[in-house]
């Protein structure tokens, strides 16, 4: 069942204020909540099994935390002050809030640490259904496992949990942060055409990656919009691995690993695969079902992140949208029936 935003009502949109919701925003009703809960249960059960102990942390942020871990976190949408006039924001992902915890609250605990979370965060873009404004996350973050050891259990965990969900066609796409900064570099790009390519892939915008390239010298246009373009197997590792030999030997890896624990067939080698957060240092990754047009959760390797809040331990993490993760399960059911 889709689950529409009030945000998006023509008829909300028009009402007095009193009867609105901001932007982005919306109400759940009990069926949902009931249906996000035994989701939930499902995902805790799942990460607890594996010794994620579950973990709190307060939705409002200093703004200063944030923009320690991400400049761009600390851009968030909502702020206020508190009585002391000290700027606060509410949280745009959960992985710079664990990367305090774990530099203050668990720096005593040895590695590797393992936790799950269940908790909303907040950002804006285009209103859309789909899109909410306010999100229900659910994800796991190891801290002190180096790659691709942390990379294959977390994702493997994460594939096993929305099996267990009743997914049944989910896939992982699997990419480097670091490839395609270090493939243009390899191509001699100067640094302006680079920050206009990685923006316009960070937005999924191929056609723009093509339009950018084309003022580029032919061979590095040609292998600039191969790679932005390459998802497949591991094969498509031979397009930049003679350019980027340790990214391509890093990917080739983890799927390695992750193919010898069964899960081949769910994962997809994407060198063109970027995510929106900057602390990024190493594999990044997205999970997919083609019930759905939008990706229904990702993550990567941050290891300098907790370093920035005084403790020096890498970490990997994983966090769905349990909205979306719904909404593929439905469409899923629909299929089938």
């Amino acid at each position: 069942m889709l689950f529409p935003s009030a945000s998006t009502d023509p008829v909300a949109a028009t009402a007095p204020l009193a009867r609105r919701l901001p932007a982005g925003m919306r109400d759940v009703l009990p069926d949902e909540m009931r249906e996000l809960r035994e989701l939930s249960d499902v995902l805790r059960s799942t990460f607890g099994a594996a010794g994620y102990g579950e973990v709190w942390t307060p939705a409002l942020e200093f703004e200063e935390v944030l923009r320690l871990g991400d400049p761009d976190a600390a851009k968030a949408a909502y702020k206020l002050f508190d009585e002391h006039g000290r700027a606060l924001a509410l949280r745009s992902d959960m992985t710079i809030p664990i990367a305090r915890l774990a530099a203050t609250r668990l720096a005593a605990e040895t590695p590797p640490l393992r936790v799950c979370y269940f908790a909303h965060a907040y950002r804006t873009g285009p209103v859309r259904a789909d899109q909410p404004h306010e999100f229900l996350q659910a994800g796991i973050e190891l801290l002190g496992v180096a790659e691709p050891d942390g990379e294959a259990e977390v994702i493997a965990l994460s594939l096993a949990g929305l099996e267990r969900c009743g997914l049944e066609r989910h896939r992982v796409g699997i990419g480097d942060a670091a490839l395609y900064p270090q493939l243009l570099a390899a191509l001699g790009v100067d640094d302006q055409a680079q920050r206009a390519l990685l923006a316009a892939l960070g937005r999924r915008d191929l056609v723009a990656v093509e339009r950018l390239a084309g003022a580029l010298p032919t061979t590095a246009a040609k292998r600039a919009v191969a790679a932005a373009n390459a998802r497949g197997g591991p094969e498509v590792l031979e397009l930049v691995a003679d350019l980027v030999p340790t990214c391509a030997a890093r990917l080739l890896g983890l799927f390695e690993r992750l193919a010898a624990a069964g899960h081949g067939e769910r994962v997809i080698v994407d060198l063109g695969l970027r995510r929106d957060f900057a602390y990024y240092t190493g594999i990044v990754c997205e999970f997919y079902d083609p019930a759905v047009g939008f990706a229904i959760g990702g993550g990567g390797r941050y290891d300098d992140l907790v370093a920035r809040f005084g403790r020096d331990v890498t970490g990997f993490g994983v966090a769905f949208d349990l909205q979306r993760v719904h909404l593929a399960q439905a469409a899923e059911e629909r299929a089938r029936a």
